[in-house]
């Protein structure tokens, strides 16, 4: 007898593995554009990077989107773009760890007791921590501090100016003009961030914001000149302080001889001379 084999069931092919989802080329430029101008990497996380550390001093900052969003003491929602847009000069930001503390009531204090002149240049102060509303309004009405104070518990502002130790704020000062660009970034002891303000304005008081034309119509050499004096970044890499001092001294002098150059107007008290 002949024997029928039984044939085996073909075996059902096996499945190609699923194709591998191609990378869009495009959305990875875009990316890595967020990441350049947000300071975060392509999946939006914060870099600590130099490339995206904190400004320096003479460096320009995009405003918008800048330190995200803080809030007064009385718990309104604002900006640091917000903020320079609604003063005159600029903005001036000082940091303190803990309200109502010595040492930041003290800091306070003495931003309170040189308020009018410091900010009769246009310059509108705040100080910044990482205080409750609560916490800041008592510090504010006990202290009788005549200008707002401004809370980021997430340290989001404190840290982009480069003032933020790991969960606590380090005591300094920073300060922007109304085009963005940073004329004072450092900490310090109470007195030492006062002092760094005083050198910015304190000697401008009359004449105009710093750098800027005055009513008259006519930018001082002098108000340039003591912003090249301003005390640099102590957060500068090595090097870098010394290249930022020889660019202001060459814009100072740049702005020295186009106001040479510049035929002064004659009054009539020249005429009648």
């Amino acid at each position: 007898m002949v024997e029928l084999r039984k044939r085996k069931a073909h075996q059902e092919a096996s499945q190609p593995p699923p194709a591998k989802k191609k990378s869009n080329p495009v959305k990875k430029v875009v990316d890595k554009v967020k990441a350049a101008v947000t300071g975060g990497n392509e999946n939006g996380e914060g870099s600590s990077s130099a490339a995206t550390g904190p400004p320096s001093v003479g460096s320009t900052i995009t405003l918008d989107g800048f330190g995200g969003e803080i809030e007064t003491h009385d718990s309104q929602k604002t900006t640091l773009k917000k903020l320079v847009d609604e003063s005159s000069g600029g903005v001036v930001l000082f940091t303190y760890p803990k309200a109502s503390t010595p040492g930041c009531t003290k800091q306070a204090c003495m931003f309170r007791d040189d308020y009018t002149p410091l900010s009769a240049t246009g310059f509108a102060m705040y100080g910044l921590s990482r205080d409750s509303s609560k916490a800041n309004t008592t510090f504010k009405t006990k202290q009788n501090l005549p200008y707002t104070l401004l809370c980021d518990p997430s340290s989001t502002l404190i840290g982009a100016i480069g003032l933020k130790k790991g969960a606590s704020t380090t005591r300094g000062v920073f300060v922007v003009n109304k085009e963005g660009k940073v004329l004072a970034a450092e900490a310090g002891s109470p007195q030492a961030t006062v002092d760094v303000v005083k050198g910015l304005v304190g000697k401008v008081n009359g004449a105009g914001t710093a750098g800027e034309p005055t009513k008259d119509g006519e930018a001082t050499a002098e108000s340039a000149a003591i912003l090249a004096a301003a005390p640099d970044s102590k957060g500068d890499v090595e090097g870098e302080g010394d290249q930022k001092k020889a660019d202001v001294a060459a814009d100072v002098a740049d702005t020295a001889a186009k106001l040479d150059a510049t035929p002064q107007p004659t009054t009539a008290a020249t005429e009648a001379s």
